[in-house]
């Protein structure tokens, strides 16, 4: 595997309020797409690339996405499910990541949203951002998608990227060309020195920019982010063909 990450952190603590009425009663993470959760959509990804073992932080309906879970451990299939417990209380993106450190490798792992799905060249968009990983030359490399070949996310994008492959996120009123689809390989400290409590990463990836550690690719596909139900409908009707 060239030393590619094998541990993922799926981030499936939201509340999910942006797709009421379809988690009234589940979390986010359980909402169906295809016929298949979206957390399951996410796993079966990671576990394409080589990923045996997923932290998954919870917190609306958590008990329920446990169950789910340890269901879906029990036929045997890869990654295996560690749970970070956020019950207490949402620690965002960086926040929930730093909580689980001490469930994770002391070394680079993926981090994966559970709200993006997507279409792309015989299922290569993880292997794009592995191969591309160089942890002599980044902390952070984000999978990204080209705003003409996404649904969902900001029609003005998020970021450029280099010819060298380094990220610089938009300035105030700026378009860019490119968002960021919910996945990435990250090394620990990139969160390690955040504040207790919750907190996002995008401040955190920016002061990173500066100095040139964070990088990006973006692989041919369709992107879908799946944020409300009408966004959820259309995600369908692509996956159904």
């Amino acid at each position: 595997m060239n030393g590619r990450p094998t541990t993922a952190m799926v981030l499936a603590a939201g509340l999910g309020t942006r797709m009421r009425p379809l988690t009234n009663d589940r979390p986010k993470a359980l909402v169906e797409v295809g016929g298949r959760a979206l957390i399951d959509h996410m796993l079966d990804r990671l576990a394409q690339v080589g990923v045996e073992t997923a932290v998954v932080n919870v917190h609306a309906f958590a008990d329920r996405l446990e169950a789910h879970l340890k269901a879906r451990d029990a036929t045997g299939v890869l990654p295996r499910i560690i749970i970070s417990d956020e019950r207490a209380e949402p620690l965002e993106t960086g926040g929930g990541i730093k909580h689980a450190l001490h469930l994770l490798p002391d070394q680079p792992f993926w981090v994966a949203n559970i709200d993006s799905v997507w279409i792309d060249d015989d299922d290569r968009a993880l292997e794009a951002v592995a191969a591309a990983w160089d942890p002599d030359r980044m902390d952070v490399c984000l999978l990204t998608a080209s705003t003409a070949e996404s649904m969902g996310f900001h029609d003005t994008g998020d970021l450029f990227i280099s010819d060298a492959g380094e990220v610089r996120f938009k300035d105030a009123g700026e378009s860019a060309p490119l968002v960021y689809v919910g996945v990435h390989i990250a090394k620990p400290s990139v969160v390690a020195s955040g504040p207790d409590g919750p907190f996002g990463l995008l401040p955190i990836w920016k002061q990173l920019t500066e100095t040139g550690r964070v990088h990006g690719v973006s692989p041919n596909g369709l992107w879908m982010h799946v944020g409300d139900p009408q966004a959820r409908d259309a995600a369908q009707a692509r996956l159904a063909g």
